[in-house]
């Protein structure tokens, strides 16, 4: 049977293009990190392009990108330990204690900014499958399983479809997809969740932030709230253990200036601080809200990731 010819220049270039946010979407959920997945669909595309005489059904073009960049993934995940949230790691600190040391950019999962997302394929995904605490969950399976995981439950593929992309049986599918739900189920983090984004509670705490009205930050969090501060393995629970670093150590936050933003399907904020006269990036954070409270602010003081949300290094 002849084969149809692989897809002209810039069709596929349209079509690869239009795949994108999707793709990177999963290569998150796979990684954990968006500096990674932002690699990883790269390499896919370049693999794309190389590869592209051997498209021989242009209908075929999304699960033959989902192949290279599950391949890309796994590569990637095989040879390093699980990213994490730092309550994953070690117990509570104390909020007088010192913040400790910075590990490496690679020990934690990162945020991920949701209008990346914001194509009608991924709006249709769930959106606490881009949350924090279930990314991190994934990242205790093995890359196979989470690949199954993502691809059977988050993007509702058939198990025959995934069977072909992986390369297995349908029945080894199924299997693994029953091993990685039970193993997902037994990451306490997975049970973590959040309400839709509440905006006026996000402008509430950015002007008493911004303030540095230590009794306004802390109404606004729920009594057992968590603040975690990677790359460091710092974190408070309670909001009173957050009231007492916020009259110690964490007073060096002042002056600042946030910028509402959103990450991870949550409400989050760009921190700048005023550094020789500069107003300067700092961190990214993602509160994490319940009932009108603040259930978790996680703090990435991370100025390398203002890129990924397309926010400048400064504010003039």
């Amino acid at each position: 049977m002849t084969q149809t010819s692989a897809p002209a220049v810039p069709a596929l270039a349209d079509a690869l293009a239009g795949l994108r946010p999707a793709l990177l979407a999963y290569c998150y959920r796979m990684l954990g990190s968006t500096l990674e997945a932002e690699d990883a669909v790269q390499e896919t595309m370049m693999r794309a392009w190389r590869s592209a005489g051997g498209l021989a059904d242009p209908a075929g073009l999304r699960p033959w990108a989902y192949r290279i960049a599950t391949n890309v993934c796994i590569d990637a995940a095989a040879d390093r330990r699980r990213r994490a949230l730092p309550m994953d790691l070690v117990a509570a600190a104390d909020p007088r204690g010192e913040l400790g040391a910075p590990l490496p950019e690679s020990t934690w999962v990162q945020p991920f900014p949701t209008s990346a997302t914001a194509d009608p394929a991924a709006q249709a995904e769930s959106r606490e499958s881009v949350r924090l605490a279930f990314v991190a969950a994934l990242q205790y399976l093995l890359p196979r399983q989470r690949a199954v995981l993502i691809l059977r439950d988050v993007l509702c593929w058939r198990a025959a479809e995934v069977a072909e992309l992986l390369g297995l049986s349908t029945d080894a599918v199924n299997s693994m997809l029953r091993r990685a739900r039970a193993a997902l189920a037994q990451a306490s983090s997975a049970a973590a969740g959040s309400d839709p984004i509440d905006t006026a509670l996000l402008e509430r705490y950015v002007a008493a932030f911004e303030r540095f009205d230590i009794d306004g930050i802390v109404a606004l969090l729920r009594d057992d709230a968590v603040i975690d501060m990677p790359p460091v393995a710092f974190w408070l629970s309670g909001r009173e253990s957050f009231r007492d670093w916020l009259g110690g150590a964490g007073g060096e936050c002042r002056p600042a200036r946030l910028l509402a933003i959103e990450a991870n399907g949550c409400p989050a904020v760009a921190i700048y601080r005023e550094v020789d006269g500069h107003i300067t990036a700092f961190a990214i954070q993602v509160l994490e809200c319940s009932d009108g409270e603040i259930t978790a602010l996680h703090t990435f003081i991370q100025p390398e990731l203002f890129a990924t949300f397309g926010l400048p290094d400064q504010l003039v």
